[in-house]
This record gives structure tokens, sequence and C-alpha cells, in this order.
């Protein structure tokens, strides 16, 4: 949990401030008072008392006026994220959604989870309304985006977006909350994230709200750097013969890659200010001594071998025509097409990056429900 010392800070400084008032005016009575005592009986004990208080209340003032306890800001892109020097992290604070189980307005009902509580890892859970069947549904665990450090599975954007989707797919939905840099620097994220299919394995025979779950068709997407965990996960499962749960496809939506070097659109003049932040959001969330060729921002750095590509699910990529990682979304594309991968190209046009999470029910967000939606039952 993020401490706002900055609104500490003030308080701290207010009731200093309210003392230091005070204490002046007590010295100032002190001293009248003193002065007319010293007049009629200047060697009294009383006023040699008198005016020791008021060497001890002068001494107190002195200090209460150079008091300012600060931090300085080590990193820093305005509505995104602040890195103070001791380390604290601010983060946006956007509006959320608390889990229910009433489905009477919106056809879906969410629950909360623990995935791994030593690290810890959450999750929630979202389920169609669909009392009359009994028939498993196939399963889209999703990483939510936010350049690996900020975002929450709990944000409202994601709540609906996810919500209305396993309505529109008939799919149930584990939305991943994975620890955020650069507390926790990468490989965390892809860590956590693989940890939740481990759990989803676990607790499949287990928890009520996964007794319909067919984890014969399970689905891996997510939104800027979760579309980039989505591919993560997806090779590591095949590294590590995930058996228990059968992922089916990927669908990355506006995922988040880079490279050492730079590409076309990061070299216009126009694009500086996405380029900064970029960059900053690498800087904070690689390891520590890693570039940008690092296997994790660059997806052509990945160690798999022809068997194992060739073991890779099928892909549906979309990216969005006005959004900044266009071009590394098509790229991704292009590298999966000649590994052999069987995948598709999915451009949205006129739109932002991560206008889902934004605008969860526009027309365009809709569109793209149901593109998913069509994706996991081609399967």
């Amino acid at each position: 949990m993020f401490l706002d010392f900055s609104k500490i800070f003030t308080a701290l400084l207010s009731s200093t401030t309210i003392l230091s008032n005070s204490i002046r005016k007590l010295s100032a009575i002190s001293q009248k008072f003193a002065t007319f005592r010293s007049v009629y009986h200047p060697q009294s004990e009383a006023t040699h008392l008198l005016q020791k208080q008021m060497k001890i209340c002068h001494f107190q003032i002195i200090p209460t006026k150079k008091v300012l306890i600060t931090m300085s800001m080590v990193a820093e892109e305005p509505g995104f994220i602040q890195i103070f020097s001791d380390g604290s992290v601010k983060r946006p604070e956007r509006e959320t959604s608390p889990a229910s189980e009433d489905s009477s307005s919106t056809g879906y009902k969410s629950k909360d989870v623990i995935i791994d509580s030593t690290k810890p890892i959450s999750g929630r859970i979202i389920v169609p309304d669909t009392p009359a069947s009994s028939s498993l549904l196939p399963v889209l665990v999703y990483f939510h985006g936010g350049g690996f450090c900020i975002g929450t599975a709990t944000w409202l954007g994601y709540h609906t977006f996810l919500g209305d989707f396993a309505v529109a797919a008939q799919s149930i939905v584990l939305s991943v909350d994975y620890r955020l840099a650069p507390e926790h620097r990468l490989p965390t994220a892809y860590d956590d994230c693989y940890c939740s299919l481990e759990w989803l394995s676990k607790q499949v025979s287990s928890e009520p709200w996964l007794q319909r779950a067919d984890l014969s068709r399970v689905f891996l997407s997510g939104d800027s750097a979760g579309g980039n965990i989505a591919h993560n996960i997806a090779i590591r499962a095949i590294q590590k013969g995930c058996d228990e749960v059968k992922i089916k496809g990927v669908l990355p939506i506006h995922p988040y890659f880079g490279s050492e070097e730079r590409i076309d659109k990061e070299k216009a003049s126009e694009s500086a200010k996405d380029v900064g932040l970029t960059d900053l959001i690498w800087k904070l969330s690689l390891p520590e001594g890693s570039n940008r060729d690092y296997f994790g921002c660059n997806f052509e750095k990945a160690e798999l071998s022809r068997d194992e590509w060739g073991r890779f699910p099928a892909v549906v990529v979309y990216v969005a025509s006005l959004d900044f990682c266009k071009e590394r979304g098509v790229m991704y594309a292009g590298f999966l097409e000649k590994k052999g991968v069987d995948v598709k190209l999915v451009e949205a046009e006129g739109e932002q990056h991560v206008y889902h999470m934004f605008h969860p029910k526009s027309e365009a967000t809709r569109l793209l429900q149901k593109q998913m939606s069509e994706f996991i039952h081609s399967l």
C-alpha cells in the first residue's frame, strides 16, 4: 500500500505551526507579565523563574521555523507514476469496482481470490450468469496493462470490459493482479502470471466458481504490457510443459514490446513524448543491468527451438490505428508468421491505445469483444 508522505508532512507542518503560534502567544504574555513583575520585584524568585521560562520559549520557537521535511523525486511521468528518493512510489488513482455476486443488472458475477498469499498474487474470477446450463466454458486468463508499473484487475474499465466479454463469449475470466515494477522488476510479472496457471489447474476441482471451467480450452490475453505478458507466458508454458492447462490461443491487445534499435516511428520528432514515456517504463521495469534487448522486451530474443515454435498456440494480435505501439504489434505478428505460428492481425480504425479500458461500453469495444469471442469459439 502506498503511503502519501506529502500529506503526512503537510499535517505535521500544520501542527508544528499551530504549536509555534501558541508558544509565541505564551511568550508574549510571559514577557508582558515579566516586565510588570521586574519593575516592582526585579530580583524576586518569581521574576527569575519567568525569565528562565521566556528563554525556554524562545529556544523552542526558533526550530519550528526551520522544520521542513522533504523527499526528492527521482523519476516522474505526470499522471502515470512518481518515484521518490526513499523508494516510495505514487501511482494514479482510478475508479475501481468491487467484486459482486449480484448478476441481475450485468449478466455476470465476480469474486476476488488469493492466488499466492506469500507474494502476494490475487485475481478476480468473472462468470457469466447462465443458471440453466451446465456445459463447460472456455477460460480467458487476462493480464492488465500499465507498463508493468501500474494497474489492477479492480479498475472499473477492466472489470466492465471483462464482465461484458464473459457474457458475450460465454467464457469464464480469471483477471490476474501481479506484482508491479519498480519494486518488483521483470521477470516477476512473468513468474506471478505463470503462477496463476498453476493455481488454476489446482483449484478447478475445488473452487465452485470454476466447476464449469474447461481447462482444455484456456486462452491468454492482456493489453499493452499485459499483451507482452500473455506472449511470454505462452512461451513459458511450452518450455515447462504445463499439461494440466491446455493453452489454445493467445490474444494480445496493443502489445507492448521494444528493442535497443529504434524503429522508424520512434525516430520521428513527433514521437518524442511517447518515446520518453516508453524509455522510462523500460528503465523502471527491466532487470537491473539489462537493456531493451532483454527477451521480455524484444520478442526476437526468445529462445525457442523450431519444434517449440511449432507448438506455439494460435494468435490474434489486436492493434489500433492511432496507437504509438501499433508498429511494434504489426512487427510482432510478422515475426510469429515467419516462425510458422498461426497468426492473424486485426486493426481497429480510429482508435487509441487500450481504448477498451478507457471506453468499455463503446461500439469499438463491443466489436473487439465480438472478434475475441469468434476467435475463441473457432478453435
